[in-house]
């Protein structure tokens, strides 16, 4: 009951009462194998303790100073004071120095929010228990159906475990906390279990708020730990799945990003800075980690995208072309070493390199891009002149896949758009400026008939978790926990749950 009050004479208490229950489910690190069930699943008031901890969360409560703790020593007192005293001021050492044991990566001069921090790690402690054979997880449930205080346009919805929040408060600490993995996971969490809150959450007019620090997180991929981006990346996929959200974030006009630091970008809008960066990633991936899993939700997050391009800022239309053209290039490296391997081994009886699956992987690639750049051409193409400039300015770029097997159906429509901006400019003579180009393309993208362009199937991709979560998300959490948590030290020599040196 302690976890449920929080005054600042309450502030130590309730960080301990979090901890301990914490501490209760750490059973789960000493064991290798994810454990499906337990005693203490059972023992804590569900909705309740599960808005609670997000209110903890939402309030962002600073450790309130040694003068107000329930335990402050006074000049007079007996032994039992004393002792009760003693228990304090370690407890607020613990806050300040950043707990016993703390590991390389916490801040160690001072944490200003531990409840806030340790509420939050076991909200997703709590949220990713496994469901036993005939018990169904109540706190996932909780965290499934809460809605929100200032809805009044429906009836509340009866269900176990619901309850309400505020929105707002919710939604405003979560872009102020993004730079941690955890408020990460939470927000990943709400917006793929909680249609409220990720309905909510499309609605908002300031998407900028939660977008630039999920892209942040990207952009600084070197520097992030690859659970991190995994859950950043999946977010952007769940926000490109609305419609809504992809035409809204083209008319969201920035200035000055500090942070994007490879070019001077003094005006761009939302939806082209979301291109850069999910296209500086598949860049950054396929010169260094190579996962796949990591392509292949850039490119469905660009492809949701793609029928709403609007308005792309130049040097965004640059790198989704130079994007193909880096493409291209593998391609052609993995196609003459099969080739001259195939000529060396010419009587041999030994096993090829598998150059076959290469190609097929960097074809099915290249053939992703290119769905993307005709969904744009198919659906916007008046609206992005940017684009059919650098499309026309690396034309020779596409020569070799006009009569690829694997891009000719797709290819037809690049080479309309292609040859008819070509002639206009042709007829518009020689030497053309800048200017003059994008005046003739401007007028030709409103002339060029509609029914020219080949129909394609609309790009559509949803995000799907993969059968047994838990064997990701487990893990993970308790890592966070066994990193980030407050005034927490277990010993490594017996964690099983991870590995201790992997990171």
């Amino acid at each position: 009951q302690l976890i449920f009050f929080l005054f600042d004479i309450t502030y130590s208490i309730l960080f301990e009462a979090v901890t301990v229950l914490l501490v209760f489910f750490s059973y789960q690190l000493f064991h290798k194998d994810i454990l499906r069930d337990g005693i203490i699943y059972h023992m804590c008031l569900t909705s309740r303790l599960v808005k609670t901890l997000l209110y903890n969360f939402i309030r962002q409560e600073k450790c309130p100073p040694p003068s107000t703790h329930i335990f402050e020593p006074k000049a007079e007192g007996g032994l039992l004071y004393g002792l009760a005293s003693g228990v304090a001021s370690g407890l607020w050492s613990v806050f300040t120095l950043g707990g016993a044991g703390s590991r390389a990566g916490i801040d160690q001069e001072h944490d200003p929010l531990p409840l806030s921090n340790q509420s939050l790690l076991l909200l997703l402690v709590l949220a990713n228990l496994t469901d036993g054979p005939e018990w169904p997880n109540p706190y996932r449930q909780a965290i499934t159906c809460f809605r929100n205080t200032q809805d009044t346009s429906s009836l509340p919805v009866e269900q176990p475990h619901t309850f309400q929040i505020n929105f707002n408060s919710l939604y405003t600490a979560l872009c102020e906390q993004q730079r941690s993995d955890q408020a990460t996971l939470l927000l990943y969490t709400l917006l793929h279990q909680n249609a409220n809150m990720r309905t909510y959450v499309l609605s908002r007019t300031d998407m900028d708020n939660l977008v630039l620090p999920i892209l942040e997180i990207l952009y600084h991929v070197e520097e992030r730990n690859s659970h991190h981006v995994y859950m950043a990346l999946i977010i952007l996929l769940i926000l490109t799945e609305d419609d809504a959200f992809n035409r809204s974030i083209h008319e969201v006009i920035l200035k000055n990003v500090s942070w994007y630091t490879e070019r001077s970008l003094t005006e761009i809008s939302l939806g082209s800075l979301l291109i850069l960066v999910v296209i500086r990633t598949i860049q950054f991936n396929m010169t260094r980690t190579r996962d796949k899993y990591l392509h292949t939700n850039c490119l469905a997050a660009l492809a949701n995208m793609s029928a709403q391009f609007r308005c792309l800022h130049q040097y965004a239309a640059q790198r989704i072309i130079s994007l193909f053209a880096l493409l291209s290039k593998k391609h052609n490296k993995v196609l003459e070493q099969a080739t001259q391997s195939l000529r060396g081994r010419q009587g041999e009886s030994a096993a090829l390199p598998d150059y076959a699956q290469d190609l097929s992987v960097i074809e099915e690639v290249i053939r992703m891009m290119l769905e993307i750049i005709n969904s744009c051409l198919c659906n916007s193409l008046h609206h992005n002149p940017n684009l059919v400039y650098a499309l026309l300015y690396k034309r020779e770029l596409f020569e070799q896949f006009r009569t690829h097997p694997s891009f000719q159906d797709i290819m037809q429509n690049l080479d309309t758009v292609i040859g008819f901006f070509s002639q206009r400019l042709e007829q518009a003579g020689s030497d053309l400026s800048v200017e003059r180009v994008q005046e003739v393309i401007m007028k030709g993208a409103q002339a060029l008939p509609k029914d020219r362009l080949k129909k394609f199937p609309e790009l559509k991709f949803k995000y799907v978790e993969e059968d047994q979560p838990e064997d990701f998300f487990i893990p993970y959490v308790w890592s966070l926990v066994f990193n980030s948590g407050v005034g927490l030290h277990w010993s490594p020599h017996g964690i099983e749950l991870f590995s201790m040196d992997s990171g």
